[in-house]
């Protein structure tokens, strides 16, 4: 059995690919138990691999580092290709308030780190190192060693101990205020989730106006539409006679025309008011006598319309097809003319049967095709993602650069890529199973690392003394987290999910975030995480540095 001994504790490729699958594959089963309705999910893959660590079954430290960045890269990429597309949107509709609520977070746990040395006079050095791993930041833990080395001269092994001991808990601790505040509030998910639509972009509306307004009427609706500061698609027209028509550019208003409009819910009050009066009628009026005016869904398929605007295409024009809606990621904008497709797009098209046909295969509609990964886009991002992060920002009267790190950078670029990505024919689309599988592994490489990593000397730290410090890890992460998120909850009326992707991104806590995404299908965590983690990301840098710079005698 010499060759089992070998296997399992020294080092090799086999080695470590072994241990890293055996706490991936027994942390994620561990994860499927739940005690009184709770489970922690695959955060089981973080002491699974502590466990293994205490008990002498590690992996080199070069290989858990390398293990632990790429699987945290992966994590965020993943991300901020998903919620890129209705980044921007999102961040006009809550972002600065998201983010203030974010900074608020982070300075509550430099002043509840600060309180905790005057009280207890436990070193500001050690402190900094439960800081970071309290709140699961491990740039900011480089930022404190490196700083502390800058101003001493030397190195403190308990600022690393101090992270090794907090961060465990730290994961925990904000999985345990979600769902403290779950319970607090009787959380319904499934109501919240049609409550979380705000932090969306804005979501079309179908309408039906009779034209009533005499300054409209005998107008083209290309003239009309010109007209309105709003974002808006004619559909379809009812004349007044009876007979259904696609809206043109050309099509001439008369007094008595009922017109169906894609608008957004913003929007509605104004057009209603220089239009006419809203009208009902059911959606089946909307089909002709002979049901050949249909109204259809089509995926863009084809890579040479990927950037190309719908107004370019001119297929209301060629084919008397009008493009009424895209859903994009799970997001619904209006198709107007200066839109950009992307692959993977859904259109909605309405015209009649044979039409919509010659249209399909003009947008490709092959869901064979979506199948082919998209490798170069998601590597080159990594690439300018880590370039991004690695540059450092100077800031008078500190003495270390800020960098967005590993983890920043490949965000910020994941998201510009999902978003303008298109605009310079780049194919940035991923099935929703193929974001998943990558996201998945890489927060399960990452949390495999990290418990790999902290496990040797977890329990010893804690044994000499090391329990205040998981103590003061725990207020660290509580107090902060939970007094926002009640904040957030009763001040500003936020939804669950919105405050699950809140205290996930101020605390830079993808173990957290991943567990709020198994909560619900919805994209609203990840879109809120991706909304703050930029700023927390810097903002928990330089806090920690300052910290030191000022507490150190």
């Amino acid at each position: 059995m010499e060759w089992l001994s070998k296997l399992l504790f020294e080092d090799g490729v086999a080695h470590a690919i072994l241990l890293l699958s055996l706490c991936i594959g027994l942390g994620h089963q561990l994860g499927k138990i739940k005690i009184a309705k709770i489970s922690l999910g695959i955060t089981w893959i973080l002491f699974v691999g502590i466990i293994f660590s205490h008990f002498g079954l590690t992996i080199n430290h070069e290989v858990l580092h390398f293990v632990k960045e790429f699987g945290l890269i992966l994590f965020v990429y993943s991300i901020g290709l998903q919620v890129g597309p209705g980044f921007f949107e999102s961040f006009k509709k809550g972002g600065i308030k998201l983010n203030l609520l974010a900074t608020g977070i982070v300075v509550l746990g430099v002043a509840t780190t600060y309180i905790i040395h005057l009280i207890t006079g436990e070193s500001i050095i050690t402190l900094s190192g439960v800081l970071a791993g309290a709140t699961t930041n491990t740039p900011s833990l480089g930022a404190a060693q490196q700083t502390y080395s800058d101003v001493v001269g030397s190195q403190d092994s308990t600022i690393a101990l101090g992270y090794a001991v907090a961060y465990p808990l730290g994961v925990v601790g904000v999985i345990l205020v979600m769902l403290l505040i779950k319970k607090l509030f009787k959380v319904d998910i499934q109501k919240e989730e049609e409550q979380s639509q705000q932090h969306q972009a804005p979501q079309t509306l179908r309408l039906n106006v009779l034209v009533e307004n005499q300054g409209v009427i005998g107008k083209k609706i290309r003239d009309v539409v010109s007209n309105f500061k709003t974002t808006l698609v004619v559909s379809r027209i009812k004349h007044a006679n009876g007979d259904i028509e696609i809206a043109t550019d050309d099509t001439i208003l008369q007094e008595g025309d009922i017109l169906r409009l894609i608008t957004t819910q913003e929007d509605e009050k104004a057009i209603v008011m220089l239009l006419g009066k809203e009208h009902e009628l059911p959606s089946k009026e909307w089909e002709t006598p002979k049901h050949d005016l249909v109204s259809r869904k089509i995926v863009v398929t084809k890579p040479e319309l990927n950037g190309k605007t719908i107004g370019s295409l001119n297929i209301r024009a060629l084919y008397g097809v009008n493009i009424t809606r895209i859903n994009r990621s799970g997001i619904e904008l209006i198709a107007n003319r200066n839109l950009t497709l992307q692959m993977g797009d859904r259109v909605t098209l309405v015209g009649r049967t044979e039409r919509i046909e010659k249209v399909s295969e003009i947008l490709g509609n092959s869901l064979k095709r979506l199948e082919i990964p998209n490798l170069i886009p998601i590597f080159l991002g990594i690439v300018l993602g880590i370039v991004l992060g690695s540059i450092p920002i100077a800031f008078p009267g500190l003495p270390q650069s800020v960098k967005l790190g590993l983890a920043g950078g490949p965000l910020i670029v994941a998201i510009l890529m999902g978003r303008f990505g298109p605009h310079y024919k780049i194919v940035t689309f991923t099935t929703t199973s193929a974001n998943m599988m990558i996201r998945e592994i890489g927060i399960s490489l990452f949390l495999a690392a990290v418990g790999l990593s902290a496990g040797k000397d977890f329990v010893a730290s804690i044994m000499n003394g090391g329990y205040m410090w998981l103590l003061y890890g725990v207020i660290i992460t509580l107090v902060p987290t939970l007094l926002i998120g009640v904040i957030a909850r009763i001040k500003f009326k936020m939804d669950y999910l919105t405050i699950c992707g809140l205290l996930s991104g101020s605390t830079t806590n993808p173990p957290a975030l991943a567990f709020a995404n198994s909560q619900s299908q919805h994209s609203t965590p990840s879109v809120v995480y991706a909304t703050v983690y930029p700023l927390t990301m810097f903002l928990r840098v330089l806090s920690i540095q300052l910290l030191l710079i000022f507490g150190l005698p």
